[in-house]
């Protein structure tokens, strides 16, 4: 059984939504010796199309949830409903003890997910996180703890 977790960036364009769809994918082809377990807290962008790959693959899909009340960060309709449906789909889901959505819910639901994977694929463009608990952060903790981090950022990927 492998461990691959995510943390990526929200606002990805459409071209580059579908660019890491696929190299997501490709991840999961070279690993499909083993019975792949994805993590993610289901957060719009890279970690929904993360948690699709995961089921797309045959891959059991767990849930890191930042906090109670976590449906209330997302912006908009679509990426809200996205999450119910994927939380559903989820195989285990674990609930941070946060009150409600916030910067310290998201980084320590980034930490949780980098603690508990084999593998981290990071959607990110190599910048500086915008705020605390931001893609940044979760890589930087991740190599600090010697996790196998793999970052994903193909040619002319570019965030809304």
């Amino acid at each position: 059984m492998i461990y691959v977790g995510c943390t990526g960036h929200q606002n990805l364009s459409l071209a580059t939504r579908r660019d890491v769809a696929a190299a997501i994918a490709a991840v999961f082809v070279a690993i499909d010796d083993e019975e792949l377990v994805g993590l993610s807290s289901l957060a719009a962008g890279a970690d929904q199309l993360f948690a699709f790959a995961v089921l797309a693959a045959g891959g059991r899909l767990m849930a890191v949830i930042p906090s109670q009340d976590y449906e209330q960060a997302f912006q908009s309709e679509e990426p809200r409903a996205t999450y119910l449906s994927l939380a559903r789909l989820a195989t285990s889901q674990t609930t941070l003890p946060f009150p409600a959505p916030s910067e310290d819910a998201f980084l320590a639901a980034g930490y949780e997910v980098a603690d508990r994977c084999d593998i981290l694929l990071a959607v990110w463009d190599g910048q500086g996180a915008a705020g605390k608990g931001g893609t940044a952060d979760v890589v930087y903790y991740a190599r600090a703890h010697g996790r196998d981090v793999r970052v994903i950022w193909p040619l002319g990927a570019s965030r809304r």
